[in-house]
């Protein structure tokens, strides 16, 4: 069952077309793996599945209904309560506490509730870094309190923006494993990487180039997803 309906989706900045025509449906419980070389329109996707920029045309159906003319309330909303970010740069908050950051936002959400911060911090391997700063924490610690931020509010799809793009390869592992967890406990993920080994891990790689989509092909740990564009 699809959670995700891109139709025809274009995006125009002046006369410049960053995405055309683009068409993506995303089931329940699907990995999908969003590749392809810098200015291919891949942040610009990014930005149109989290309600941060309205498509030029198409529409876009979240469970049926089409979101993409949501007001700032009404997006702001979807944000909170549908989709869970996880970005390259962490966007914490310095001056708070790991557990703090997570109870954060929860409260934007609705009321806090430290036990339920506390699981999500321990379901990513930081239930003994509660206490700490950002500062005071490695990088791959920082992303998994990213990733742990954004499980809060249980959101129905994770939007992960190149999540190893600033991490060590011990690290990229440990966020690899994490994301597979995650899709076995039912969340549905998507990606967006330049990274080959974290897009194979994806039940699918749809490639874009020059704003384009590149059709798509299906087998996992398949050289051909790779063979358009340098990723």
């Amino acid at each position: 069952m699809s959670i995700i309906e891109l139709k025809n989706i274009e995006k125009r900045f002046g006369g410049v077309s960053a995405l055309e025509d683009i068409n993506i449906t995303v089931n329940k419980n699907e990995w999908v793996s969003i590749m392809g070389p810098s200015g291919s329109g891949k942040t610009t996707l990014l930005n149109i599945l989290s309600l941060m920029d309205n498509p030029t045309g198409g529409e876009y159906l979240f469970n049926g209904e089409d979101v993409s003319g949501f007001d700032e309330a009404k997006q702001l909303l979807f944000r909170r309560e549908k989709i869970g970010l996880i970005f390259q740069q962490f966007h914490l908050i310095p001056y708070l506490t790991a557990l703090e950051n997570v109870m954060l936002a929860q409260y934007y959400h609705s009321a806090t509730d430290e036990e339920d911060a506390r699981a999500v911090l321990d379901k990513v391997g930081l239930s003994h870094r509660l206490t700490h700063r950002p500062s005071q924490l490695s990088g791959g610690e920082q992303q998994r309190l990213c990733i742990a931020r954004s499980l809060i509010n249980d959101p129905e799809v994770l939007l992960a923006d190149e999540p190893t793009g600033n991490l060590d390869a011990d690290n990229e592992k440990i966020i690899f494993e994490l994301f597979a967890e995650l899709k076995k406990e039912g969340k549905t993920l998507i990606t967006i990487t330049h990274n080959r080994e974290l897009g194979a891990l994806g039940d699918r790689v749809v490639l874009l180039h020059h704003g384009h989509q590149v059709s798509p092909h299906h087998h996992k740990h398949d050289n051909r997803h790779f063979q358009h564009g340098k990723i």
